[in-house]
């Protein structure tokens, strides 16, 4: 049969547009193939980069202290401090690096020190204490606001009892400190005071990095309470010594050490360096690099992180994002390979007259199949590459080797489709063709065996996705469970090919005695339609079913957002102070876009006096209004309730009153049907659970919580408004905080519900698989389309051949056009409701086993969503693809149809194949 590179050039140069099309095809297939493992890649570096980046300083540090002057293995001072902090960073595990504009190091206090002048403020817990800290590098992390930066002077020995400090303008503002003020310490082992002169006031530059966050208080002044029966507020400082300064700390008491606080860098971290990087934290933690540091400088060293919780973290999130991203990437792999075995079969199709003849005349199986694998193989394997290469441009980090066995899964199928079509189809020598309209009587054993494999495959999904609940496996996504959908979609598909005739035929049945050709033409032809439908079809039901299950993930994340950030703010807006002045909610009442108001007098850690809450942790006392809180519970769906089950009764507050009170079940559980007397000792009250609420307005999900009615509340026992619950779709934050202020609360907090929402999505990782899942669901949307057109190019010559030959009998050309759309309406009706049969079965089969919280709120510690939140069937997903599907089939066949009954002619010439 002659050389294969003439064959491959006489075919190139003869049919120039199918090789461009499969050129086409291939790269615009390859690359989001190629593109999709390194774009989840990508979002998971930038994740584990995020998580690193954004976690709390004293999380996302390791820290390392020692006390080198009780055993005499080093000197404190700033020299000797400074070495051993270049050796710690030159010794960390890759890829754990230092970010050295956020670390520090020094030597602190381990106690604070109560200061004993008069002038400092004082709350009703005694006397202010400070911390004393010489942190290194203050002058490269400040700027001088007032007065000088503080000196060591001469030699600094544990013995000298005056030195020089600097404190931050919080510190100053907060406790009255000007520069030249001295503070008195007394010292734990006596031998006079330690005199602390305020020599300046530094403004810290980056206030919210982890050079001033790890400890809080060198920034900013704490307010702590006592630990009496009774907790009583005092302040908390810190004094900023210079470096030099460090031996006078050596008395001031036996927790004083010196300290290196490492911030981790995230920058250069890799979507492979998740678990080296936790290994790196546990080496240096209790691992060989802990001991390499521990012989070069100090058995006693002691070493902490919560990196590692950090990371533990990332990966969770990661891993709750993957199953659902695995999802979209089944169902758009599955259409691109059906379009591609449809391009393949079209080709097939269009030459059968040529490979029969090669057949006839001598042409093997094998010889034939590897002459059309050098003709798809030429356009093919560059696209494939060009796609790839731009894939890798597109999405420059990620892993290359799933990308490259990617684009090259597409060039096998693309190359393979055509051969492998042809060599099936004219495995035997025929003397005539056989008919392509006809569907067997009974379907072959072989088909029945794969139908078989599919259901037991499909069924082994959906029971391993529900037993496995919401937590993916270790390792990653369950890529069976993932597959889940595609698999059911699959038995649709092959079970409407199989049954889809049956109902066609009925209804050809039915209209063949009524007027006119047109629709019993229509039906019967639709109903005689073979195998080559169950391509088209296996196309647009996994691509419907995907659609709806996408549209569920999405529409129930959403749904958990607004459902977490109602529970977090309570209401669509939150204003907080301690406490908030009475007009407080008349001026918010009277703001831009405000329509209810709800005031609260919220307290944590309620006395339940004789009941212990040890079980159930701290108790949220909510003393509200019962008429605006009623309200709002019923207008949020938050633990809804009637008014008058929460009035006070008449006479209350007093002794004899019995408040009814709505509880969360652990207070409920611990407080019984009893009246208990609960409260502080300066204002006790009276109440009995009148009903159990799993979530309300204000508290915080999975919080214990007792709500009663504020005016049954002594008014030592706190019933001042504290929080205002503003509700309204358009409220503003500058007019709250306007209102606010117009009352008198200058330092009121105020909380958008807007703001909360908007939180839930700064995580890099979820922006990216958001953003994947959707663009996989649009993909596999544009591939069904195309399957659609190529079954209709396919079907094309013999329907242009069928009107010919009807008009020759007298068919107009209305007729023929109404013809071609008919025929092609009821395949289309039908794959839409089946799609939308399919997404909703989908749905319901899997929605039991998927948890979307993880994905709603990853990374975002502290929000909850009352429950599990699995996919919710979403009307417009299921509805909205399947109309375009008949809308687009129905546009196609109309286009179709219009040239086709233009060309036809009333006469036919011996052999028209027209």
């Amino acid at each position: 049969m002659g050389g294969l590179v003439p064959w491959v050039g006489v075919r190139l140069r003869t049919a120039p547009g199918a090789a461009v099309a499969l050129l086409l095809l291939t790269l615009l297939t390859s690359f989001p193939a190629a593109a999709l493992p390194r774009a989840m890649d990508a979002y998971a570096a930038e994740g584990l980069r995020h998580a690193v980046a954004t976690a709390p300083a004293d999380r996302g540090a390791v820290e390392l202290t020692d006390t080198p002057w009780q055993d005499g293995t080093g000197p404190i001072t700033p020299a000797a401090l400074a070495e051993r902090y270049r050796r710690i960073t030159a010794a960390l595990p890759e890829p754990l690096r230092a970010d050295h504009a956020e670390s520090a190091y020094g030597v602190r206090t381990g106690s604070p020190l109560a200061a004993s002048d008069p002038w400092v403020p004082q709350l009703d817990g005694g006397r202010t204490v400070f911390t004393l800290s010489t942190h290194h590098g203050i002058d490269r992390h400040a700027v001088l606001h007032s007065g000088r930066w503080p000196e060591a002077g001469g030699s600094v020995a544990p013995d000298t009892r005056a030195v020089e400090a600097a404190v931050t303008t919080a510190t100053a503002r907060t406790l009255a400190i000007r520069p030249g003020a001295t503070l008195h310490l007394p010292l734990p082992g006596g031998g006079g005071p330690l005199a602390v002169r305020v020599t300046g006031v530094v403004e810290p530059k980056r206030p919210e990095g982890g050079y001033w966050s790890f400890e809080p208080v060198l920034r900013t002044p704490a307010r702590l309470f006592t630990s009496g029966p009774v907790p009583e507020p005092y302040w908390h400082g810190a004094l900023l010594l210079p470096p030099g300064a460090a031996p006078v700390l050596l008395p001031a008491g036996p927790g004083s050490e010196a300290y290196w606080r490492i911030a981790a860098d995230p920058a250069g971290l890799g979507p492979d360096d998740a678990q080296t990087l936790r290994k790196a934290v546990a080496s240096i933690e209790d691992g060989p690099a802990r001991a390499e540091l521990g012989e070069a400088f100090s058995p006693d060293l002691f070493v902490e992180s919560d990196l590692d919780h950090v990371l533990l973290g990332a990966d969770r999130a990661l891993a709750a994002l993957d199953p659902v991203v695995a999802v979209a990437a089944f169902g758009v792999a599955c259409v691109a390979g059906v379009v591609l075995l449809m391009a393949g079969g079209l080709v097939a199709a269009r030459r059968h007259d040529e490979l029969t003849l090669l057949r006839a005349r001598g042409g093997s199986v094998a010889g034939i199949a590897g002459r059309l694998l050098g003709e798809t193989a030429v356009p093919v394997l560059p696209a494939a590459v060009a796609g790839c290469a731009a894939a890798f441009v597109a999405v420059p980090e990620g892993r290359a080797l799933p990308s490259l066995l990617a684009a090259g899964a597409v060039a096998l199928v693309a190359c393979g489709a055509l051969p492998a079509r042809a060599a099936f189809a004219h495995r035997r020598v025929r003397a005539h063709g056989e008919r392509a309209d006809a569907a067997p009587a009974r379907p072959s054993r072989r088909r029945t065996v794969a139908e078989l494999t599919v259901l037991v495959l499909a069924v082994a999904a959906v029971a391993t996705l529900r037993r496995r609940g919401g937590a993916a496996p270790e390792g990653g996504a369950d890529l069976l469970a993932s597959a889940a959908p595609v698999l059911v979609a699959l038995i649709a598909a092959l079970l409407f090919v199989r049954l889809h005739p049956v109902p066609l035929r009925l209804a050809a049945r039915s209209v063949a005695r009524r007027r006119g050709p047109v629709a019993f033409l229509a039906l019967a032809r639709a109903g005689r339609a073979g195998g080559a439908a169950t391509l088209p079809l296996l196309a647009l039901l996994v691509a419907l079913s995907t659609a709806a299950f996408g549209g569920s993930v999405l529409t129930g994340i959403s749904d958990a957002r607004d459902r977490a950030s109602l529970i977090a703010v309570g209401a669509d807006a939150r204003v907080e102070g301690d406490p908030l002045p009475a007009g407080a909610a008349d001026a918010v009442r009277k703001a831009a876009g405000v329509t209810d108001v709800a005031a609260v007098h919220r307290s944590y850690d309620l006395n339940l006096r004789e009941r212990d809450t040890g079980g159930i942790g701290s108790v949220t006392l909510l003393a509200v209004d019962p008429e605006s809180y009623a309200r709002l519970a019923a207008r949020t769906g938050l633990g809804s309730f009637r008014a008058d089950a929460l009035r006070a009764p008449s006479g209350a507050p007093g002794d004899s009153a019995v408040l009814p009170a709505l509880a969360s079940p652990g207070v409920a559980a611990l407080l019984g049907g009893d009246a208990v007397r609960i409260g502080p000792a300066v204002g006790p009250f009276t109440v009995r659970v009148r009903a159990v609420l799993e979530v309300t307005p204000g508290a915080a999900s999975g919080g214990e919580f007792l709500v009663v009615d504020a005016a049954g509340v002594p008014a030592e026992g706190g019933r001042a408004p504290t929080t205002l619950l503003v509700s309204g779709s358009s409220v503003s934050g500058a007019a709250l905080g306007a209102a606010v202020r117009s009352a008198g609360a200058a330092d009121a907090a105020v909380t958008l519900r807007a703001e909360v929402r908007a939180g839930f999505t700064d995580s890099p990782a979820q922006r990216g698989a958001e953003r994947i899942y959707t663009s996989a669901v649009a993909a596999g949307a544009g591939y069904a389309v195309l399957a659609l057109l190529l079954a209709l190019l396919q079907a094309a010559p013999e329907r242009t051949a069928l009107l010919a030959r009807l008009r020759t009998m007298g068919l107009t050309h209305r007729q023929g056009r109404r013809l071609l759309v008919l025929e092609s309406l009821p395949q289309a009706l039908l794959a839409a409701g089946g799609g939308v049969l399919t997404g909703w079965v989908a749905i319901g089969l899997l929605a039991p086993g998927i948890d979307l919280a993880a994905p709603a709120l990853a990374g975002r510690g502290g929000f909850a969503a009352a429950g599990p939140v699995p996919p919710a069937a979403d009307p417009w997903s299921l509805l909205l693809p399947a109309v375009a599907v008949v809308v687009l089939a129905v546009g196609v066949a109309a286009a179709q149809a219009w040239p086709a009954t233009r060309r036809t002619t009333t006469e036919l010439r011996a052999g028209d194949a027209r």
